[in-house]
């Protein structure tokens, strides 16, 4: 089965860049959608925001890594097209700095889990990424790395409810690094996700 991983970020050219990629096309159609929805529905509450990274290979990942910009060596959701990280936007500057609890609201109202509290707001997380949104529940990350799962156009992850409730109640997965494309997730505060 063909996705759009397998289909469109496979061979596109910057699969194995070091830059960072800030293109909506390497998000997931539906992600893409729901990304440019909070986009939308921030600019109209009067919060300027802008879409900072989209798809990320693993070659970035480990320079972000080696360069202290990020806590994890192996790229995770970013990689698959269907993460992405949304700063705000001061003096025409991307910035990390303030609260970014409305972009929790705004993910959440989309279909989309938030990096502050990983779909599950009632525990406490270790690990913060205020900037970062994804359509995956942490419980499904082991099986999109492992290429067992892709989410279809109608998937949402506050549907997906065994999944939700096994990512609020067991540790995050780690991913497993692969030959030719790899795993893994963001950073913290204002620091590169």
């Amino acid at each position: 089965m063909e996705t759009f991983y397998t289909g469109v970020i496979a061979h596109d050219p910057r699969f194995a860049s070091v830059a960072r990629v800030a293109d909506p096309s390497l998000l997931e159609p539906t992600t893409r959608q729901l990304v440019e929805s909070i986009v939308s529905a921030a600019h109209q509450i009067g919060i300027e925001i802008m879409i900072y990274e989209t798809y990320r290979s693993q070659n970035r990942q480990q320079e972000l890594f080696n360069h202290g910009a990020t806590k994890l060596r192996t790229v995770g959701v970013h990689h698959y097209g269907l993460a992405c990280d949304i700063v705000r936007v001061v003096s025409g500057e991307p910035s990390w700095k303030g609260d970014f609890s409305f972009l929790g609201h705004l993910a959440q109202s989309c279909g989309l889990i938030w990096g502050g509290d990983w779909g599950a707001s009632n525990i406490k997380h270790s690990f913060i990424d205020s900037v970062h949104v994804q359509r995956c529940t942490v419980a499904r990350q082991g099986d999109l790395f492992a290429g067992k799962w892709y989410p279809d156009e109608t998937y949402n992850p506050y549907d997906d409810t065994q999944h939700l409730f096994a990512a609020a109640t067991a540790p995050a997965v780690k991913p497993v690094a692969k030959a030719a494309a790899s795993s893994g997730e963001s950073s913290t505060s204002n620091k590169v996700s």
